[in-house]
């Protein structure tokens, strides 16, 4: 499981993408960047990061069995899709039906008894301590009471912890997105229907870049803002950059009439 990708370099990061997130005095190294066309999911971020990660289905399964969840393996598969005639990746996961909801205890418990490196570990947490922080204040609760599908679902958990993981794979030097697209419409969801963006959406989106989408419902899931804020996104244009190997990916949901999907670039910064 490796990129081709050459090693950091010593030299001082580039100071034209500015963002409160940002961490300040990196080095010239490798950069990851996603272009949220239509939006973000955790889906569309599994896959994008599989694939600048060079992971295969075989290599992806064995990352899954990191986790120590059986009802979790076999559940996902990296596809290509096409949408509008335009190729690019997915993911198709299949997963068994549970009537556990689990609070942010039994998530911490989950990973730290995981086989996944620690660095992966604490990403995954920081990740999952966001997302019950935005939920339980959404829903005026402490983050230790919130028990509900958006926090304690397999699906949640699948997203969030191979994100992690590949992203500790890929060991970007710093990694950038484009401001988040935000349309109007409504969500369907376990709490029935919502307005566009979710509350949780709104709450995690202080100090973040945004931009208008012409499509209607949910753009930015809680999962990705989450996993946005605990890999330290940059916000911004495109950064100044060698590409290396690029791929869109797309989530299960289709806008029509507009421009879907995220666009994924790896590369070495330009000095």
């Amino acid at each position: 499981m490796s990129i081709d990708i050459s090693k950091h370099s010593q030299a001082h990061g580039p100071k034209d993408v500015t963002h409160p997130l940002h961490v300040k005095n990196e080095k010239h190294g490798t950069i990851l960047t996603v272009r949220a066309t239509s939006g973000l999911s955790g889906d569309m971020m599994l896959a994008g990061m599989a694939s600048m990660a060079n992971i295969n289905n075989h290599e992806l399964e064995g990352l899954v069995k990191e986790l120590g969840l059986p009802a979790l393996e076999g559940v996902v598969q990296l596809e290509k899709r096409l949408v509008n005639n335009i190729a690019g990746v997915g993911c198709r996961i299949t997963l068994p039906h549970e009537h556990v909801h689990r609070n942010l205890v039994d998530i911490r418990a989950i990973i730290t008894a995981s086989a996944m490196p620690h660095a992966a570990q604490e990403l995954a947490l920081q990740t999952f301590t966001i997302l019950g922080t935005a939920e339980a204040a959404v829903h005026g609760q402490k983050p230790e009471e919130v028990h509900f599908h958006e926090v304690g679902a397999l699906d949640s958990i699948l997203d969030i912890c191979l994100v992690c993981r590949l992203y500790t794979i890929i060991n970007p030097q710093y990694f950038v997105c484009s401001p988040l697209p935000l349309a109007d419409g409504v969500i369907h969801c376990a709490h029935g229907y919502l307005a566009s963006p979710a509350p949780a959406v709104l709450h995690l989106l202080k100090g973040i870049p945004v931009s208008s989408f012409l499509g209607q419902g949910e753009t930015i899931t809680p999962t990705a803002l989450s996993l946005l804020r605990a890999l330290n996104a940059r916000f911004g244009p495109w950064p100044t950059m060698t590409i290396a190997n690029t791929v869109i990916s797309y989530g299960s949901k289709i806008f029509e009439n507009v421009p879907n999907g995220a666009i994924w670039a790896i590369g070495k910064e330009e000095i």
